[in-house]
């Protein structure tokens, strides 16, 4: 057997081929460990009964994740009809994870209930399913369909992707963090520089990583059109898992694995990226962008919700206001982010400053509810996407940023890195 990258081995053993391997391009039937779905449920529970019969049961309901978090609360009738369908469905499948309107987004709370050990395939019908990278696994999107499918057999086909490795160099400076990282990456290697590939993150800086930071650069290698985006088992790994009492083993890629591309970034110079209107690989370092006046500035979503985030944000928010003719909207990633926020006086100081805290969950990042742009708007935000419409309005621009950068831009009114 030629040696193999991370994911090979990871697909081996899902396809029950551990001891052979698989090769890159090979066709493999895989069964997840986890397979995640959300608002979108509704929809694929009735393709499922198209596949099943009206009577049909789910292959196995302790391994279906369904997580009510995109249109929270439901802003009209037809959605609500939505969520109480997938009520319906859960409690007639008999389905053990299932998480209602409030409890967070499902890429958070996934991993928090501690459902992400490393070495498993989780498949999801969201595009950033990648984001469970960060724990050694991989989270592979699929369609709607496909899930449906899942659900009823227990398996789906997939394409062993090739490997880009990427090595991360020396350290973060200071006002720098994760998402300037992958920013960085994105606008590099561009939209489409990894499509149906796989990526896998070493390096000195990954291993001075925290689990958020993983997660930031895992969740937008989607963006790269990544089929996977995954850290190795190490430390840090453990440390998380430690909570959870998870029993594996530290799989890693061979020494003589074949990679499609093997590239190199040094961090030591990297200063705050920003990713320009309307692509994510429309990416400028935030010195060489002109003053540019923002209307909202929003922190949250998947890609950088988390308590790290909120935490970041607070300290540059702390007793001072935003501007009057800015708007801040704060979307934890899951309740149990909010209830440590509010512990720690987090949201005290986000409200002090004239935010508008958000239930938890995806809010305005997908365009359809709580806070969307009026046509002329401009936004500056810590989600993963800004192509037209993505918050409401063709007509409006979305500049990607960190959460340190949309803190500090939502109290000058216009984007800045700057203490104002």
């Amino acid at each position: 057997m030629t040696g193999q990258t991370l994911i090979q081995k990871i697909l081996s053993r899902a396809a029950g081929k551990e001891k052979e391997g698989v090769a890159e391009n090979e066709i493999v039937f895989v069964s997840p460990h986890m397979i995640l779905s959300h608002d979108n449920s509704a929809a694929i529970s009735k393709t499922f009964h198209q596949i099943t019969g009206s009577d049909g049961k789910v292959w196995d309901p302790n391994r279906i994740f369904i997580d009510l978090d995109h249109a929270v609360p439901p802003p009209d009738y037809k959605k609500a009809e939505n969520h109480k369908i997938i009520r319906e469905f859960v409690k007639k499948q008999g389905i053990k994870h299932f998480y209602d309107c409030g409890t967070g987004i499902c890429h958070q709370v996934l991993p928090e209930e501690g459902l992400v050990p490393p070495n498993v395939v989780i498949l999801g019908s969201d595009s950033h399913t990648t984001t469970h990278g960060a724990f050694g696994a991989a989270g592979i999107p699929i369609g709607r369909t496909e899930t449906a499918s899942v659900w009823a057999i227990g398996e789906t086909w997939l394409k062993v992707p090739e490997t880009i490795k990427i090595t991360l160099e020396n350290y973060l400076p200071n006002d720098v963090y994760a998402k300037d990282v992958i920013l960085d990456i994105i606008g590099k290697i561009s939209a489409d520089g990894a499509t149906y590939k796989s990526i896998e993150f070493y390096g000195k800086a990954v291993e001075r990583m925290s689990i958020s930071d993983r997660m930031t650069i895992s969740n937008m290698s989607a963006e790269a059109g990544a089929k996977a985006g995954i850290f190795p088992v190490d430390n840090v790994t453990n440390d998380w898992n430690k909570q959870f009492n998870i029993s594996y083993d530290r799989l890693a890629a061979d020494e003589d694995a074949s990679y499609e591309q093997e590239l190199n970034f040094d961090l030591a110079s990297l200063t705050p990226r920003v990713a320009q209107p309307h692509k994510v690989d429309n990416v400028v370092p935030i010195e060489d962008l002109p003053r540019i006046k923002i209307d909202v500035a929003l922190l949250g979503t998947c890609t950088n919700g988390r308590i790290e985030d909120l935490r970041i944000a607070s300290e540059i928010l702390k007793d001072k206001k935003i501007n009057p003719n800015t708007r801040l909207l704060i979307y934890p990633a899951s309740r149990s982010t909010l209830n440590q926020a509010i512990k720690e006086g987090i949201m005290e100081n986000l409200v002090d400053a004239e935010g508008q805290i958000g239930v938890p969950a995806c809010g305005p990042c997908l365009g359809e509810y709580g806070g969307t742009l009026a046509p002329g708007e401009k936004a500056i935000s810590t989600a993963n996407r800004n192509f037209k419409g993505r918050m409401g309005t063709r007509d409006a621009e979305i500049y990607l940023a960190n959460p340190a950068v949309v803190a500090k831009s939502a109290i000058a009114g216009y984007i800045t890195n700057e203490e104002v």
